[in-house]
């Protein structure tokens, strides 16, 4: 064994720990160019991340055992006042249960990000985080600046909830192993995801995988009047935002 009594033999040792250490992560999408990749986690049960993204990021989160939580949070990256709306989110599109297609709505009724693919079809838009996933959201946050106030309600994907005839919340639990959502982010955002157990599904989570990749081309597929509208409300302040010019 490495002795550690000296700086030089701590150092060697901390060496040697690192270079043994393998760390796991998701795989590059078939397809996808790994140069396109931005981010590439891994986030352990209890874990979080904090990333900001850019206009025409493609996002996938991933359940490799069909155990995970991820509680999901989105700010305007620029303008962090501007924050994800689950009341609208759900209001707007006349739908309660995220699917391809569904926005991912502001409070100024802009689209955030946009959900383009799920193989899960377990997510939750009613009930938030627990206490101690909602802790893990405000660590996120606080390695942006922002402080608690400024994370509202989130949204969960890979555990369920339905409402049911009586009008109870029921879990669903997970989907199936290796189960994915992919998003498209329309503005520039900060991201916020802490991987924890659901409110009415308290097992332990798995990992959660999260890779994000530069896909400017796609887009989503949904014709509803009030996604266009919404669309058309991003755009309009999109191309604002790159108009900078004071006029005289």
């Amino acid at each position: 064994m490495t002795s550690t009594q000296s700086t030089e033999g701590a150092r060697a040792h901390a060496r040697a720990q690192a270079a043994a250490a393998t760390t796991a992560g998701p795989e590059t999408p078939t397809g996808v160019d790994p140069a396109a990749v931005a981010v590439a986690q891994r986030i352990p049960p209890g874990g979080y991340a904090n990333v900001v993204l850019g206009r025409g990021t493609r996002v996938r989160f991933a359940d490799p055992s069909g155990t995970t939580c991820a509680h999901l949070f989105l700010l305007r990256a620029e303008s962090p006042w501007e924050r994800l709306n689950v009341a609208d989110t759900v209001k707007v599109p006349w739908q309660a249960y995220l699917s391809a297609g569904h926005p991912l709505l502001s409070d100024q009724g802009r689209v955030l990000a946009t959900v383009l693919a799920d193989t899960s079809g377990h997510h939750d838009t009613l009930c938030g985080p627990t206490t101690d996933g909602r802790h893990q959201l405000h660590l996120a946050a606080a390695k942006q600046g922002l402080e608690p106030r400024d994370i509202g309600p989130s949204i969960a994907l890979f555990r369920g909830a339905r409402v049911a005839p009586n009008g109870a919340i029921e879990s669903t639990g997970n989907g199936h192993a290796g189960a994915t959502i992919d998003l498209i982010i329309h503005l520039p955002v900060t991201l916020l995801v802490a991987n924890a157990p659901h409110p009415l599904d308290d097992r332990p989570t798995g990992d959660l995988d999260l890779i994000a990749w530069s896909a400017p081309t796609d887009r989503a597929t949904n014709d509803d009047p009030e996604y266009r509208r919404a669309v058309d409300n991003t755009e309009s302040a999109w191309t604002a935002a790159l108009n900078t010019e004071v006029p005289a």
